[in-house]
């Protein structure tokens, strides 16, 4: 008798899963997979059944971003402390702020702007997992740079970009590793590589973390050009032993350690279920997940795949279990809205003062997410700011931007008036910032209410609204509810 109640448990499945969408689940696969969705990506996902919507997400994932960057990247590496006098030294610094705002104000454009919204959001899961930070590195053009490298693999071989990311300078300045040598290796990288992105807490030893950090002496940065460069006179050619493997090591052979261990696997595939499904991972489905992961070699679009196609991510329970990061409160609501700001600077501001400043999470262990990213500052901020999009009339100054502008970019950005110079940029900045709610309507058309109720919440709204409202006024009312600080 269970043999047969599984049977129909499996038909049953199969059943669901070759059967068109329809306009929740493709709105739910949509969130998840991106920064909101508009009414017509979700209507043309509606009509597919989930192998063919999910596989359509993953072949048309980009590996180049589609919005051309600021002209300064390609410019010279410039170092503050090399200067020796206060004011030009002064000035750099206010230099490199504005460009790091202007490099932030460009990656929101991508995700506004992409047909590939599963790239930009796994380009954003990557810079969460390799965390460093415009404030150390202090460079924007290392923190560009990271940027590609991270969209370039976002979708492609975990195992790739590791090594590419252990050689990244931005990383290597970052975790103070440009600076290690023979004698005196440095620990921070060789530590975090265990503990953040790879194994996980517990499951190697500090014996392991001291050989390993010989193994990655004399990786460095040449600091004309910013480039990586192998320095082999600092390099420890000695012999060593990482997790049990003996032998005169280098630092790829480490990660290669890494990348051996089961743990590994099932590290990566419990933290894609926290950002994707629900906060807390089923540990059976994470293993198979695990194993899906090291057959396919570290390609990640088998693993996302199996993750999409999972009960998991379908079940009605894991709906609306996550709460949403300011990046998908400020890039979801402007591209569910269908709202294009000419200045997205505001809007990277924002996502700063509601906790989330691109390029500069707060720590190595990137930024906590969950629960976390609501407390008593930033809720009142997201409100703000949804005030300000959907009720606040054209030019109307957000406020709070002084507690903003001193989380973008360095902590010292209150130096010279930078905080005046935010606050006007942002009531500048705003003023298209407005929902338009008889244009976005006619991109609807006749859309009766309870699809509109669909398309902004990911579940039933926390406050019955009255059907009598109009529709205007309904969309206000939606995102002014809890619900929609979840997806």
């Amino acid at each position: 008798m269970k043999t047969f109640l599984a049977a129909l448990a499996v038909i049953a499945s199969l059943g669901a899963s070759a059967a068109p969408l329809g306009y929740g689940d493709a709105r739910h696969l949509l969130d998840r997979a991106g920064f909101g969705a508009t009414d017509r990506e979700v209507r043309e996902f509606a009509a597919l059944d989930r192998a063919a919507a999910v596989d359509r997400l993953l072949e048309g994932a980009r590996r180049t971003a589609a919005t051309r960057p600021p002209a300064f990247v390609d410019d010279p590496i410039e170092r503050p402390g090399r200067l020796k006098d206060r004011e030009a030294r002064k000035a750099l610094l206010a230099k490199l702020r504005a460009q790091g705002l202007q490099l932030r104000a460009w990656w929101i454009g991508e995700m506004l702007g992409t047909p590939s919204p599963l790239t930009e959001r796994m380009t954003l899961f990557w810079h969460n997992h390799f965390a460093t930070s415009q404030r150390k590195v202090r460079s924007p053009q290392l923190m560009y740079r990271q940027n590609v490298l991270l969209r370039r693999e976002a979708l492609g071989n975990f195992a790739t970009l590791l090594h590419a990311v252990a050689k990244d300078p931005a990383m290597l300045v970052y975790l103070d590793n440009a600076r290690s040598r023979r004698g005196a290796p440095n620990e921070n990288f060789a530590r975090e590589v265990m503990e953040l992105f790879t194994l996980g807490v517990g499951r190697y030893g500090e014996r392991d973390v001291k050989e390993a950090a010989r193994a990655f002496t004399g990786w460095s940065v040449d600091p004309a050009s910013g480039a990586y460069r192998y320095r082999p006179f600092f390099h420890d050619g000695g012999e060593k032993t990482v997790l049990g493997e003996h032998g005169a090591l280098d630092g790829d052979q480490v990660l290669d350690i890494l990348l051996a261990r089961p743990e590994t696997a099932r590290f990566i595939a419990a933290k894609l279920w926290r950002e994707f499904v629900s906060p807390t991972p089923d540990e059976a489905e994470v293993e198979r997940w695990a194993q899906v992961f090291r057959a396919a070699h570290y390609e990640m679009k088998p693993l996302l795949r199996a993750m999409f196609l999972s009960d998991a991510f379908w079940a009605a329970g894991n709906r609306g279990s996550l709460v949403k990061a300011p990046v998908d409160v400020v890039v979801g609501t402007l591209r569910t809205f269908e709202i294009r700001p000419a200045d997205l600077r505001p809007a990277a501001v924002t996502c700063a003062f509601l906790g989330q400043d691109l390029f500069g999470p707060p720590n190595v262990k990137g930024w906590p997410g969950g629960d976390a990213w609501i407390d008593s500052a930033t809720l009142l901020g997201r409100r703000q700011f949804v005030d300000r999009v959907f009720r606040a009339p054209a030019g109307a100054r957000m406020p709070a931007v002084r507690e903003a502008s001193m989380r973008v970019g360095d902590a010292r950005a209150e130096e010279g008036g930078r905080g005046g110079h935010l606050a006007r940029l942002m009531a500048r900045g705003m003023g298209d910032y407005s929902f338009d709610g008889a244009r976005w309507m006619r991109t609807l058309g006749a859309a009766p209410d309870a699809r509109i109720d669909r398309l902004v919440l990911a579940t039933a709204p926390v406050d019955a609204l009255t059907a009598r409202v109009g529709t205007a006024e309904r969309v206000r009312g939606l995102v002014a509810d809890a619900a929609y600080q979840l997806k």
